[in-house]
């Protein structure tokens, strides 16, 4: 017999590792920038992106082990405000800071 629910529960739990993806990617990035590159970049501080991306992959993990019986088992308004948080930080602050790095330049730009 086919049960909705199952699905549903399989959708969410899919959702909740993307968003668990998402936000340990930005936590990554942030975590590998220099400070200065925030600074450079006119964005917040690399403190204050790297505990508010904590927090997200923190609850991000906690929804998506959630469906094994351990966390919070479903997406709520936490999981919800991560994916924000991540989608800000990979949208905005991750271009202008990648651009702030410095490297290696040449006459035509980086390389």
């Amino acid at each position: 017999m086919f049960q909705i629910y199952g699905v549903l529960d399989l959708i969410f739990w899919i959702l909740a590792i993307i968003a668990f993806g998402m936000s340990a990617w930005a936590l990554f990035h942030a975590i590998r920038t220099p400070a200065r590159a925030f600074a450079v970049a006119g964005k917040q501080t690399k403190k204050l992106w790297t505990i508010i991306l904590g927090f997200a992959t923190l609850f991000a993990f906690a929804s998506a082990v959630g469906y094994f019986g351990i966390g919070f088992g479903q997406l709520n308004i936490f999981v919800i405000a991560a994916v924000i948080a991540a989608g800000i930080y990979l949208a905005d602050v991750k271009p202008a800071v990648s651009q702030s790095k410095g490297g290696s330049s040449g006459p035509y730009g980086p390389w």
